[in-house]
């Protein structure tokens, strides 16, 4: 198993729906430096998809998510 990167920021989105995981997401990544990492904490489903997709589209790259019990969190590198 990869070893979990340690972040350079971390943003707790829990609680809030789509889109404003990914909204906060994008404003936090733009504050950061070129391969820094971001960790999300997310509580709604369809983040999933969103940072999936988000991640593709914008060249940024997913290094690990995790799902459990709701919770779901996305490690982030900044293109």
């Amino acid at each position: 198993m990869t070893a979990i990167p340690n972040p350079d920021a971390e943003l707790d989105a829990s609680g809030l729906n789509c889109p404003l995981p990914l909204l906060k997401a994008k404003m936090e990544l733009n504050r950061l430096a070129s391969g820094a990492v971001l960790k999300v904490i997310a509580t709604d489903g369809g983040s999933q998809r969103d940072f999936r997709t988000f991640a593709r589209l914008a060249g940024h790259t997913l290094l690990h998510e995790t799902a459990e019990g709701g919770t779901y969190t996305y490690w982030l590198k900044k293109a």
